[in-house]
Protein backbone atom coordinates (compact mmCIF):
# COMPACT_ATOMS: atom_id res chain seq x y z
CA UNK A 1 0.00 0.00 0.00
CA UNK A 2 0.98 3.66 -0.65
CA UNK A 3 2.25 5.75 2.21
CA UNK A 4 -0.39 8.16 3.24
CA UNK A 5 0.51 11.30 1.35
CA UNK A 6 2.02 14.17 3.44
CA UNK A 7 0.00 18.17 3.83
CA UNK A 8 1.75 20.64 1.48
CA UNK A 9 -0.54 23.35 0.97
CA UNK A 10 -3.40 25.24 1.08
CA UNK A 11 -4.28 27.39 -1.86
CA UNK A 12 -5.63 30.75 -1.62
CA UNK A 13 -6.82 33.56 -4.47
CA UNK A 14 -6.15 36.78 -3.06
CA UNK A 15 -6.85 40.90 -4.54
CA UNK A 16 -3.17 40.98 -2.83
CA UNK A 17 -1.00 38.84 -1.80
CA UNK A 18 2.09 40.29 -1.07
CA UNK A 19 0.27 42.51 2.01
CA UNK A 20 -1.83 39.20 2.74
CA UNK A 21 1.21 37.26 3.45
CA UNK A 22 2.85 39.87 5.72
CA UNK A 23 -0.67 39.62 7.58
CA UNK A 24 0.02 36.54 8.71
CA UNK A 25 3.54 36.80 9.26
CA UNK A 26 2.81 39.59 11.56
CA UNK A 27 -0.28 38.13 13.57
CA UNK A 28 1.28 34.83 13.27
CA UNK A 29 4.96 35.62 14.07
CA UNK A 30 6.80 31.85 13.71
CA UNK A 31 5.55 32.24 10.16
CA UNK A 32 7.85 33.97 7.18
CA UNK A 33 6.74 34.79 3.84
CA UNK A 34 8.58 33.06 0.82
CA UNK A 35 7.74 31.72 -3.05
CA UNK A 36 6.60 28.20 -3.87
CA UNK A 37 6.40 27.39 -7.64
CA UNK A 38 6.67 30.90 -8.89
CA UNK A 39 3.61 31.84 -6.49
CA UNK A 40 4.26 34.26 -3.30
CA UNK A 41 3.54 31.96 -0.42
CA UNK A 42 3.70 31.67 3.72
CA UNK A 43 5.46 29.29 5.24
CA UNK A 44 4.20 27.53 8.55
CA UNK A 45 6.90 26.30 11.20
CA UNK A 46 5.93 22.52 10.20
CA UNK A 47 6.60 23.08 6.82
CA UNK A 48 3.10 23.86 5.34
CA UNK A 49 2.53 26.17 2.96
CA UNK A 50 -0.45 28.20 1.84
CA UNK A 51 -0.30 29.60 -1.71
CA UNK A 52 -1.45 32.87 -2.87
CA UNK A 53 -2.87 33.49 -6.56
CA UNK A 54 -3.71 37.06 -7.64
CA UNK A 55 -6.83 37.47 -8.82
CA UNK A 56 -8.92 40.40 -10.16
CA UNK A 57 -11.77 40.69 -8.45
CA UNK A 58 -12.45 39.73 -4.65
CA UNK A 59 -12.36 36.14 -3.86
CA UNK A 60 -15.79 35.04 -2.95
CA UNK A 61 -17.05 32.68 -0.41
CA UNK A 62 -20.42 31.25 -1.17
CA UNK A 63 -21.92 29.37 -1.87
CA UNK A 64 -20.25 27.62 0.56
CA UNK A 65 -17.56 24.56 -0.39
CA UNK A 66 -16.50 21.96 1.75
CA UNK A 67 -13.47 24.15 2.64
CA UNK A 68 -14.60 25.88 5.85
CA UNK A 69 -11.57 28.34 7.48
CA UNK A 70 -8.06 26.87 8.32
CA UNK A 71 -6.20 27.16 11.80
CA UNK A 72 -3.42 27.89 14.03
CA UNK A 73 -1.81 26.46 17.17
CA UNK A 74 -0.28 29.56 19.58
CA UNK A 75 1.36 28.73 22.52
CA UNK A 76 -1.47 30.92 24.56
CA UNK A 77 -4.86 31.37 23.47
CA UNK A 78 -5.33 34.30 25.83
CA UNK A 79 -1.99 36.08 25.51
CA UNK A 80 -2.80 36.01 21.52
CA UNK A 81 -5.84 37.56 22.00
CA UNK A 82 -5.10 40.69 24.27
CA UNK A 83 -2.17 41.11 21.62
CA UNK A 84 -4.66 41.12 19.28
CA UNK A 85 -7.19 43.05 21.07
CA UNK A 86 -4.36 46.31 20.83
CA UNK A 87 -3.69 45.65 16.76
CA UNK A 88 -5.31 47.61 14.88
CA UNK A 89 -5.73 45.56 11.23
CA UNK A 90 -6.85 42.47 13.17
CA UNK A 91 -11.26 42.28 13.39
CA UNK A 92 -11.89 39.52 16.05
CA UNK A 93 -15.06 37.71 15.64
CA UNK A 94 -17.18 36.54 18.35
CA UNK A 95 -18.24 33.04 19.22
CA UNK A 96 -22.12 33.37 20.81
CA UNK A 97 -22.76 31.57 23.66
CA UNK A 98 -26.77 30.97 23.18
CA UNK A 99 -29.36 31.78 20.56
CA UNK A 100 -30.59 34.29 23.06
CA UNK A 101 -27.63 36.75 22.66
CA UNK A 102 -23.89 36.76 24.56
CA UNK A 103 -21.11 36.18 23.04
CA UNK A 104 -16.97 35.89 23.70
CA UNK A 105 -13.99 36.01 21.79
CA UNK A 106 -12.80 33.01 23.05
CA UNK A 107 -14.01 29.53 23.92
CA UNK A 108 -12.55 29.15 27.28
CA UNK A 109 -14.66 32.41 28.31
CA UNK A 110 -17.53 30.07 27.86
CA UNK A 111 -18.93 27.26 29.63
CA UNK A 112 -16.97 24.11 28.36
CA UNK A 113 -17.65 21.31 26.26
CA UNK A 114 -18.36 17.87 27.67
CA UNK A 115 -18.31 15.62 24.73
CA UNK A 116 -16.04 14.73 22.24
CA UNK A 117 -16.33 18.05 19.69
CA UNK A 118 -16.51 21.87 20.94
CA UNK A 119 -20.20 22.72 22.14
CA UNK A 120 -22.56 22.81 24.64
CA UNK A 121 -26.93 22.10 23.39
CA UNK A 122 -29.32 23.93 24.99
CA UNK A 123 -29.89 21.34 27.26
CA UNK A 124 -26.21 20.85 28.32
CA UNK A 125 -26.12 24.79 28.49
CA UNK A 126 -29.05 24.54 31.43
CA UNK A 127 -27.62 22.00 32.95
CA UNK A 128 -24.36 23.74 33.18
CA UNK A 129 -25.84 26.84 34.63
CA UNK A 130 -27.46 24.55 37.12
CA UNK A 131 -24.77 22.86 38.36
CA UNK A 132 -22.55 25.99 38.50
CA UNK A 133 -19.89 25.25 36.03
CA UNK A 134 -17.47 27.76 35.57
CA UNK A 135 -15.78 28.70 32.10
CA UNK A 136 -11.94 27.47 32.85
CA UNK A 137 -10.33 30.45 31.24
CA UNK A 138 -7.32 28.90 29.81
CA UNK A 139 -6.46 27.68 26.35
CA UNK A 140 -9.87 27.32 24.06
CA UNK A 141 -10.02 28.68 20.40
CA UNK A 142 -11.00 32.21 18.98
CA UNK A 143 -11.16 33.66 15.31
CA UNK A 144 -10.36 36.34 13.71
CA UNK A 145 -10.55 37.79 10.27
CA UNK A 146 -7.91 37.49 7.72
CA UNK A 147 -6.79 39.71 4.34
CA UNK A 148 -9.61 38.83 1.60
CA UNK A 149 -12.36 37.41 4.78
CA UNK A 150 -10.49 34.51 5.20
CA UNK A 151 -11.44 32.48 8.38
CA UNK A 152 -8.58 32.08 10.62
CA UNK A 153 -8.52 30.05 13.93
CA UNK A 154 -6.14 30.50 16.22
CA UNK A 155 -6.61 27.79 19.02
CA UNK A 156 -4.35 26.97 22.37
CA UNK A 157 -2.58 26.32 24.73
CA UNK A 158 0.00 24.38 22.33
CA UNK A 159 3.83 23.62 22.77
CA UNK A 160 4.77 25.67 19.70
CA UNK A 161 3.03 28.13 16.93
CA UNK A 162 2.23 25.85 13.43
CA UNK A 163 -0.23 25.61 10.81
CA UNK A 164 -3.02 22.70 12.21
CA UNK A 165 -5.61 22.38 10.55
CA UNK A 166 -8.10 23.13 7.72
CA UNK A 167 -11.44 22.35 9.05
CA UNK A 168 -14.30 21.47 6.29
CA UNK A 169 -17.90 20.45 6.18
CA UNK A 170 -19.06 17.04 4.46
CA UNK A 171 -22.38 16.21 2.42
CA UNK A 172 -22.27 12.82 4.76
CA UNK A 173 -19.09 13.33 7.38
CA UNK A 174 -18.37 9.22 7.51
CA UNK A 175 -18.93 8.67 4.20
CA UNK A 176 -15.95 10.83 3.83
CA UNK A 177 -13.76 9.43 6.52
CA UNK A 178 -14.35 6.26 4.15
CA UNK A 179 -13.26 8.24 1.08
CA UNK A 180 -9.93 9.38 1.88
CA UNK A 181 -8.99 6.36 3.84
CA UNK A 182 -10.00 3.92 0.83
CA UNK A 183 -8.23 6.66 -1.39
CA UNK A 184 -5.72 8.48 0.39
CA UNK A 185 -4.66 6.29 2.83
CA UNK A 186 -5.11 8.54 5.58
CA UNK A 187 -5.01 7.41 9.11
CA UNK A 188 -8.31 8.46 11.43
CA UNK A 189 -7.72 11.69 13.48
CA UNK A 190 -8.47 9.80 17.01
CA UNK A 191 -11.85 11.00 18.96
CA UNK A 192 -12.99 12.00 15.47
CA UNK A 193 -14.84 9.42 14.25
CA UNK A 194 -17.99 7.00 14.36
CA UNK A 195 -18.22 4.99 18.09
CA UNK A 196 -19.76 2.00 15.80
CA UNK A 197 -17.76 0.28 12.83
CA UNK A 198 -18.65 2.09 9.40
CA UNK A 199 -19.61 0.68 6.19
CA UNK A 200 -20.36 1.86 3.12
CA UNK A 201 -24.04 0.81 4.12
CA UNK A 202 -24.17 2.53 7.54
CA UNK A 203 -21.79 5.74 6.56
CA UNK A 204 -24.94 8.15 5.86
CA UNK A 205 -26.02 9.69 9.37
CA UNK A 206 -28.51 12.13 9.30
CA UNK A 207 -26.93 15.43 10.69
CA UNK A 208 -27.67 16.18 14.44
CA UNK A 209 -30.91 17.81 15.52
CA UNK A 210 -29.37 19.91 18.38
CA UNK A 211 -27.12 22.68 17.50
CA UNK A 212 -24.67 23.75 20.11
CA UNK A 213 -22.84 26.61 21.69
CA UNK A 214 -20.36 28.73 21.36
CA UNK A 215 -20.73 29.44 17.60
CA UNK A 216 -19.50 32.04 14.72
CA UNK A 217 -23.54 32.13 14.06
CA UNK A 218 -25.85 33.36 16.58
CA UNK A 219 -28.34 30.07 16.21
CA UNK A 220 -25.20 27.66 16.93
CA UNK A 221 -23.56 24.68 14.88
CA UNK A 222 -24.39 21.06 13.85
CA UNK A 223 -21.71 19.26 15.26
CA UNK A 224 -22.91 15.98 14.58
CA UNK A 225 -21.60 13.85 12.76
CA UNK A 226 -18.25 14.94 12.86
CA UNK A 227 -15.06 12.71 11.72
CA UNK A 228 -11.61 13.64 10.74
CA UNK A 229 -8.49 12.40 8.84
CA UNK A 230 -4.64 13.61 9.46
CA UNK A 231 -2.16 13.94 7.03
CA UNK A 232 1.23 14.31 8.50
CA UNK A 233 0.66 16.83 11.17
CA UNK A 234 -2.05 18.60 9.53
CA UNK A 235 -5.48 17.48 10.45
CA UNK A 236 -8.46 17.45 7.82
CA UNK A 237 -11.85 17.74 10.48
CA UNK A 238 -15.41 18.13 9.18
CA UNK A 239 -18.92 18.73 10.40
CA UNK A 240 -21.87 17.75 8.71
CA UNK A 241 -23.21 20.52 5.96
CA UNK A 242 -25.09 23.16 8.09
CA UNK A 243 -27.94 23.81 5.84
CA UNK A 244 -29.53 21.84 2.92
CA UNK A 245 -28.20 22.81 -0.22
CA UNK A 246 -25.08 20.44 -1.74
CA UNK A 247 -22.01 22.17 -0.74
CA UNK A 248 -20.15 24.08 -3.90
CA UNK A 249 -16.81 23.69 -5.94
CA UNK A 250 -14.32 25.60 -4.07
CA UNK A 251 -12.21 26.32 -7.43
CA UNK A 252 -12.18 30.27 -8.01
CA UNK A 253 -13.00 30.95 -4.33
CA UNK A 254 -11.00 32.38 -1.66
CA UNK A 255 -10.13 28.48 -0.62
CA UNK A 256 -9.37 27.43 -4.17
CA UNK A 257 -7.89 24.04 -2.78
CA UNK A 258 -5.78 21.81 -0.67
CA UNK A 259 -2.63 20.34 -1.75
CA UNK A 260 -1.01 16.19 -0.64
CA UNK A 261 2.60 15.57 -1.06
CA UNK A 262 2.92 12.64 -2.99
CA UNK A 263 6.96 10.59 -3.76
CA UNK A 264 5.60 8.82 -6.66
CA UNK A 265 2.99 10.68 -8.72
CA UNK A 266 2.34 7.79 -11.68
CA UNK A 267 1.49 5.28 -8.62
CA UNK A 268 -0.84 7.41 -7.01
CA UNK A 269 -2.45 8.51 -10.50
CA UNK A 270 -3.01 5.22 -11.47
CA UNK A 271 -4.19 3.85 -8.23
CA UNK A 272 -6.95 6.34 -8.01
CA UNK A 273 -7.81 6.27 -11.81
CA UNK A 274 -8.05 2.30 -11.25
CA UNK A 275 -10.71 3.10 -8.28
CA UNK A 276 -13.06 5.23 -10.32
CA UNK A 277 -11.87 8.75 -8.53
CA UNK A 278 -12.45 12.01 -10.19
CA UNK A 279 -9.60 13.91 -12.28
CA UNK A 280 -10.47 18.05 -11.97
CA UNK A 281 -7.54 18.25 -14.24
CA UNK A 282 -4.58 15.52 -15.69
CA UNK A 283 -1.36 15.85 -15.25
CA UNK A 284 0.51 19.25 -15.25
CA UNK A 285 3.96 20.80 -14.53
CA UNK A 286 4.37 22.79 -11.26
CA UNK A 287 6.53 24.76 -10.81
CA UNK A 288 9.52 22.64 -10.77
CA UNK A 289 7.53 19.15 -10.39
CA UNK A 290 4.14 17.81 -11.49
CA UNK A 291 1.13 17.39 -9.88
CA UNK A 292 -2.86 16.53 -10.61
CA UNK A 293 -5.98 17.57 -9.06
CA UNK A 294 -8.90 15.40 -7.85
CA UNK A 295 -11.68 15.77 -6.36
CA UNK A 296 -13.07 14.96 -3.27
CA UNK A 297 -16.44 13.22 -1.72
CA UNK A 298 -18.19 16.96 -1.42
CA UNK A 299 -16.71 18.23 -4.59
CA UNK A 300 -13.49 19.65 -2.55
CA UNK A 301 -10.34 19.97 -4.86
CA UNK A 302 -7.43 17.80 -3.83
CA UNK A 303 -3.75 18.77 -5.54
CA UNK A 304 -1.43 15.80 -5.41
CA UNK A 305 1.70 17.09 -5.47
CA UNK A 306 5.08 15.15 -6.50
CA UNK A 307 7.56 16.09 -4.19
CA UNK A 308 11.18 13.45 -4.26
Amino acid sequence: MLAPPGFHHLHLNSLDPEPAIDFYVRHFPRSRKTAWAGLPALAAPNNVLVLFTRVAAPPVITPQSAFWHFGWHVTDTRASLESYRARPDVTLLPLYTTDEGGSVFVSSDTWPSTGRTPGLTKAQIAEAKASGVQPTRTGGFGYLEGPDRALVEYAGNHPAERFNHVHMYQDHPYCAQLWYQEHLNAPVYAGRTSETPLTEATCRVPRGAEPSWPALDRHGMFRAPSAAVVFGDVALPWYVRQGDEPLASPRGQLYDHIALSVADLDAWTAKLRGEGVAFLEEEYRLGETRAVMIEGPSREAIELVEIG
